[in-house]
């Protein structure tokens, strides 16, 4: 559940990420080529990026595609390390602001793309809603993102149905992880692309295997398989 993407690079605009590309976030709102849980991700989205080291954030519980303000002002917005998400809510989850990704601890942005089960996830004042995805992001931000992979381990541990996909980035380094779905890879001249699905048919996105952790540092990309369950 939901579509998340992230970059690190020189900078670009919001827009040319998640608005122009003809399979973006925008189109993966309504009509997500890959998603192999839910239809659409109408029930929120967000974006996060870094101006001079510091993360902003533009979150909404409104459908990404109905939100013309965001369109006008997207185009303008640059970054070279940018989070975005558009959401499907899991059953019985709150939707609101946020509970949209991307989260932050002040350092990194963070997107979960999945579903956990809250009882095997502890409760935490960090946590900016109480939806699955924001425990489960107030959790790894505790126990540091240089931890991201044990602690995903760790959480598929106590619930083996979950799906947790992650995407992290702190202006300088983005980390992810595939764990029950879809993740592709595209490097680019100029920076690095990480999406749960690919935004146009670019023969150079790299599916990432399942249960893997992804760390991009500069132009370095490297695959590490997550060992579990």
């Amino acid at each position: 559940m939901c579509r998340h993407l992230g970059w690190l690079g020189e900078p670009v605009s919001v827009a040319s990420l998640m608005l122009e590309p003809p399979s973006g976030l925008l189109v993966q709102s309504y009509a997500p080529r890959r998603q192999k849980h839910g239809l659409m991700n109408a029930d929120g989205w967000g974006v996060g990026f870094f101006d001079r080291s510091v993360p902003r954030r533009w979150r909404s519980a409104s459908p990404l595609w109905g939100d013309p303000s965001f369109a006008s002002v997207a185009p303008a917005l640059s970054s070279g390390c940018v989070v975005a998400a558009v959401r499907s809510a899991s059953v019985n989850m709150p939707v609101e602001a946020s509970a949209s990704a991307p989260f932050t601890d002040g350092t990194w942005l963070l997107s979960h793309n999945g579903i956990v089960d809250r009882a095997v996830l502890p409760m935490s004042r960090r946590a900016e809603s109480t939806n699955d995805s924001a425990l489960l992001a107030a959790l790894i931000f505790d126990r540091g993102l240089d931890h991201l992979g044990d602690t995903i381990v760790e959480v598929a541990a106590g619930d083996p149905d979950a799906r947790l996909n992650i995407v992290a980035a702190n202006g300088s380094r983005m980390l992810a992880t595939t764990w029950g779905d879809t993740l592709s890879v595209l490097r680019r001249p100029d920076g690095v692309v990480i999406a749960s699905e690919p935004y146009d048919d670019d023969p150079s996105w790299q599916e990432v295997p399942d249960r893997h952790l992804v760390d991009v540092t500069g132009t370095e990309v490297t695959l590490t398989p997550l060992r579990g369950l």
